[in-house]
């Protein structure tokens, strides 16, 4: 049995480009957290939505809304994340986090890489020790061209890792 060509480097370039993002590849030093422990690493398979808004000089443009994502973990659904931005995990805990340092995603199209303070936490379960969330691996997105109509909103598919992670 043969394989076609471009599945073979398909399958190449897929290969390259998630050794690539592996754990070994130093992290940015605007999303890193020395002295934290991982605790759970999710997968996320979702949309980043916009809003057509007017700015402050009356100007339509894209705000970015909310997330919506399903996590993944061994390829079964475990959690959800969505706007706050909250982090469910299936054991019923669930953490808050806020945006405390970003990096630029591998291209243009890719959300930036995110590190987040937990504020707030639910439940007893593996993420109530969680004291930060880095967001990396990203790809897609991101929303880019113009906005026509106010009240419009428009969702673009993303995929992204997130790391849970403990002091100590």
């Amino acid at each position: 049995m043969s394989f076609p060509k471009n599945a073979v480097l398909t399958a190449i370039f897929l290969t390259g480009s998630f050794a690539g993002a592996t754990a070994q590849t130093p992290l940015p030093a605007e999303i890193a957290a020395p002295g934290e422990t991982a605790i759970l690493t999710l997968h996320a398979e979702g949309a980043q939505v916009y809003e057509c808004k007017a700015g402050a000089d009356g100007t339509l443009a894209w705000a970015f809304r909310e997330p919506i994502a399903t996590l993944v973990s061994s390829g079964k659904t475990v959690g959800r994340h969505y706007a706050g931005p909250n982090w469910e995990y299936s054991d019923g805990s669930a953490v808050v986090g806020q945006i405390v340092g970003t990096a630029p995603g591998m291209v243009a199209n890719d959300i930036p890489w995110l590190k987040l303070g937990v504020t707030s936490r639910r439940g007893t379960g593996v993420l109530s020790q969680a004291t930060t969330v880095q967001r990396i691996n990203t790809a897609g997105g991101k929303l880019s061209g113009a906005c026509y109509k106010s009240g419009t909103y428009e969702s673009v598919p993303y995929s992204a890792d997130y790391v849970f992670l403990r002091k100590g």
